[in-house]
């Protein structure tokens, strides 16, 4: 039966360019899944803020999608840092924007869209679905970084959603290890969309690996950067290799030059200028095409609920050096996908991409591997119908099919 579905996704816009600050894999998540959803009949309307003036309030997408941008009195872009000080006018927004007893269901993105998603059901009488897409008690073991009111929020958010929606087993775990009662937890991984297939690689002269992600250090952009500069250093190489970063808000790199204009990415390349090339934000076409002409997507992040990047360049037949962190642990597969490596441990990544790089026949015996393990979990119609069916059978978990590393 079709449905009206409400999506909140406080601080990322579904269709705000990739890569740029604050617009990454939650974002193309919320499109994604709103769109394979559409593909189904239902209707869906995803509430966020309205953090680029110049778009309008309300904008279509598919057939039956929505974005609905909420000023929240502060129109323009607001870091997520500070968006729980919007929360109660974000809130009191959307209900005159909307009649929220038209919707069906209530599904919540992030910890700041779950506390709205509290207070909407208190009003309303809804199924409500929620998604972290990240956990403060992973960044806390990963980065040492404690957030107490995150902390105490997302264990409020996670008991009393109708049902919870974990993207790995390691997520799962996680949650249930964290919360003392947490809501029915279903594992449905994230897909990929049907940019990122292993069709036609270009040949790789010179040798490049690949970077796409914001550049954050919690990303792991620094300690890329360091392990490339160890081994082009090594000279042990026959052959030149390159490394191609996607990603980059205009404060980091030039969009017209391509070239780092940061002083902290400036001197993180220095001595290897020749070998690094920016390429700034970039479309899902253009993305997949560097994945498949790579001899490796590098996913060096210090955590991630998912690691949506990682999944994308195994569909497209890429093997992925990804730290053992979090989902990442899960969705790459170690000696058949690609590689793990300890986050943040520089050494073990230049030597990951230097195996890769001296036995390409390995590299390419990891992506045919990595191509369909990619295909058989992480396509959006397969995802979209167990979403669909989770929804149908509202407060039951479904069981975990998700075919994650559990070595």
């Amino acid at each position: 039966m079709a449905k009206t579905i409400c999506m909140i996704s406080d601080h990322g816009d579904p269709l705000a360019s990739l890569g740029t600050s604050q617009a990454g894999g939650q974002n193309n998540y919320v499109k994604q899944l709103a769109l394979a959803l559409d593909a189904r009949g239902h209707s869906v309307d995803v509430f966020t803020h309205w953090a680029d003036e110049t778009a309008p309030q309300f904008e279509s997408f598919g057939q039956r999608c929505r974005v609905i941008r909420v000023a929240a009195g502060r129109k323009g872009f607001v870091a997520k840092t500070k968006m729980i000080q919007l929360l109660p006018a974000f809130l009191a927004e959307m209900l005159t924007l909307q009649d929220f007893s038209r919707y069906d269901i209530l599904h919540t993105h992030y910890w700041l869209s779950g506390l709205l998603g509290i207070r909407l059901t208190e009003m309303h009488s809804i199924p409500w679905f929620h998604t972290s897409h990240s956990l403060a008690v992973a960044k806390e073991q990963a980065t040492g970084v404690r957030e107490a009111r995150r902390l105490k929020a997302e264990r409020e958010i996670l008991a009393s959603a109708t049902t919870v929606i974990a993207t790995s087993l390691t997520e799962k775990a996680l949650i249930q290890s964290s919360v003392k009662q947490p809501a029915p937890i279903s594992v449905i991984p994230i897909g990929v969309d049907s940019a990122f297939t292993p069709d036609k690689p270009s040949p790789l002269q010179p040798m490049t690996f690949t970077f796409a992600g914001r550049l954050e250090k919690t990303k792991g952009i620094y300690t890329l950067l360091r392990a490339f500069k160890l081994l082009t250093h090594t000279n042990l190489l026959s052959s030149p290799v390159k490394l191609r970063v996607i990603g980059g808000d205009e404060k980091q790199v030039d969009p017209v030059t391509k070239q780092p204009i940061s002083e902290e990415l400036k001197k993180a390349v220095q001595g290897i200028e020749d070998h690094v090339e920016f390429l700034g934000c970039q479309p899902q076409d253009r993305l997949a095409k560097e994945f498949r002409d790579s001899l490796a997507v590098i996913v060096p992040s210090y955590y991630e609920s998912f690691g949506m990047v990682a999944a994308e360049a195994q569909a497209c037949g890429s093997p992925v050096i990804a730290s053992k962190v979090g989902g990442l642990g899960d969705i790459v597969l170690d000696q058949k996908t690609g590689l793990q490596t300890a986050p943040g441990n520089v050494k073990e990544l230049a030597s990951a991409m230097g195996l890769l790089a001296k036995r390409p026949d390995i590299a390419r015996q990891l992506g045919r591997k990595a191509a369909e393990f990619a295909k058989q979990n992480f396509d959006w119609t397969r995802i979209a119908r167990k979403v669909d069916k989770l929804y149908e059978g509202a407060g039951y978990a479904l069981k975990d099919t998700y075919v994650g590393n559990r070595s």
